[in-house]
C-alpha cells in the first residue's frame, strides 16, 4: 500500500532550492521600451488633432439607408480632407467631427473610387489642426507605423504596428487594382477607413482602406504618394484624367506554341472580350479574342496592365498596340480618348 504523507506549503517551499528574484526590466530594454512609447506618444500627439470622424447621411431621404461612419485626415489648414470613397458613397450629408467634438458640415471636391480616395473640404473652417503627406517610396519593411481613426465608433482610437510588405495590389470597390498598397500588422476595424497610417515622423504615409476578413494583423493602406497623384488631379480637375479605349477583358495565358510563332516572350496577355461600339478600340479594328501584350512599348502582361498603362499621359496620343490574332502577331494603332469621370455610387462603409 502506497503511503501519502501531507505536505504543507512550508514543507514544499523548504525543500525548493532558493533562485535569485526576477529584477525589474534590463536598463537597455527599459530604454528601448522608452523610446517606441515615446515615438508612439509623439505621433498621436502631433497627428491625432488632425484626424477627423465622417459622418455621412443617406443619399436621399426616401432611400430608407442609414448614414455612414469612417475616418478622414485634414492635410491643409484651411480644410481639406482626405478620406475613402466608399466612405463618402453617393452621400448627400456630410459631417466631419474632430478630437474636440466640434462639427463641421463638408462637401466632396472630388472621388476616385479607382484608387478609393475622396477628397472633402469642411465648409467654413479655418486655421484647423492639419498633418503632412509623406513619401511612401521611402518606406521600408519593418518600419513602425500608427494606425489612428475611428473603429468601430470608438474615437480617436490609436493602434501601432509595422510596414509587413509594400507594393501589395489589392481590387477597389469597383474591381480595378489598386497598385503600389502597403501592407501592415497595425490593427484595424470597420470606421477605421480613410484614416491616416503614419510613420514615426509623425508624415502620413498612407491612407487605411482595407482589412481581410478573418485574417489576424493583415491590413493596407493607400501609398501616400498615390494619394498625393489623386489629390492634385482632383483639386486641378474634380475628377482623375485616366485614358480608355473602350475594352473589357481578363488576364489570359499565351499557348506557347503561339509565343514562338510571333516570336513573342509573354507569358501572359490582356484577353479582350468585349468591344464597345464606336470606342477607340472599336475604331482601330480591335476583336474579342484578340490578345494584348504591348502597348505603346510597355510589356502587357494581363489586363490589371493594360489599365495601369492606360494613365492621363496617353490620353489624345496615337500609340501603337501589338496585339495576338489567331496565333499571329499585329501591329494595330489606336487613339485613346479620356475616360469619363466616375458615378459617386453608395457603396458598403
Amino acid at each position: 500500500m502506497l503511503d501519502f504523507t501531507r505536505t504543507t506549503a512550508d514543507d514544499l517551499s523548504s525543500s525548493i532550492p532558493s533562485e535569485p528574484a526576477s529584477s525589474a526590466t534590463p536598463p537597455n530594454d527599459r530604454a528601448l521600451l522608452d523610446a517606441y512609447s515615446n515615438a508612439v506618444i509623439g505621433v498621436i500627439e502631433r497627428i491625432g488633432p488632425a484626424v477627423v470622424r465622417v459622418e455621412t447621411g443617406p443619399s436621399s431621404p426616401q432611400s430608407g439607408e442609414r448614414g455612414g461612419l469612417g475616418s478622414g485626415i485634414v492635410i491643409s489648414p484651411d480644410g481639406l480632407v482626405l478620406t475613402n470613397s466608399h466612405v463618402v458613397g453617393a452621400s448627400k450629408q456630410i459631417r466631419l467631427r474632430d478630437n474636440e467634438g466640434i462639427v463641421t458640415d463638408a462637401r466632396v471636391l472630388g472621388v476616385d473610387p479607382d484608387t478609393d480616395l475622396a477628397l472633402l473640404r469642411a465648409d467654413g473652417a479655418r486655421d484647423l489642426h492639419y498633418a503632412s503627406l509623406g513619401n511612401s517610396k521611402s518606406l521600408r519593411r519593418g518600419q513602425l507605423v500608427v494606425a489612428i481613426g475611428n473603429p468601430l465608433g470608438f474615437e480617436s482610437t490609436a493602434t501601432a504596428g509595422v510596414v509587413s510588405a509594400l507594393g501589395r495590389s489589392i481590387r477597389s470597390a469597383n474591381g480595378r487594382t489598386i497598385e503600389d498598397v502597403i501592407q501592415t500588422d497595425a490593427a484595424l476595424n470597420p470606421g477605421n477607413s480613410g484614416g491616416p497610417l503614419v510613420s514615426s515622423a509623425a508624415e502620413v504615409i498612407g491612407i487605411n482602406t482595407a482589412i481581410i476578413n478573418g485574417a489576424q494583423g493583415i491590413c493596407f493602406a493607400v501609398a501616400s504618394n498615390t494619394a498625393q497623384f489623386v489629390l492634385s488631379e482632383i483639386i486641378r480637375h474634380g475628377y482623375v484624367r485616366r485614358a480608355f479605349i473602350g475594352v473589357s477583358g481578363q488576364s489570359a495565358p499565351i499557348p506557347r506554341r503561339h509565343a514562338v510563332l510571333a516570336g513573342v516572350e509573354n507569358k501572359m496577355g490582356a484577353l479582350l472580350m468585349q468591344i464597345e461600339p464606336d470606342s477607340p478600340a472599336s475604331k482601330a479594328g480591335l476583336l474579342p479574342g484578340d490578345v494584348v501584350i504591348r502597348l505603346d512599348g510597355v510589356d502587357i502582361n494581363g489586363v490589371d496592365d493594360l489599365i495601369r498603362t492606360l494613365d492621363r499621359d496617353r490620353i489624345d496620343r496615337k500609340l501603337e498596340l501589338n496585339v495576338l490574332r489567331m496565333g499571329r502577331l499585329r501591329e494595330i494603332d489606336i487613339h485613346p480618348i479620356e475616360r469619363k469621370p466616375a458615378v459617386r455610387q453608395r457603396q458598403p462603409h
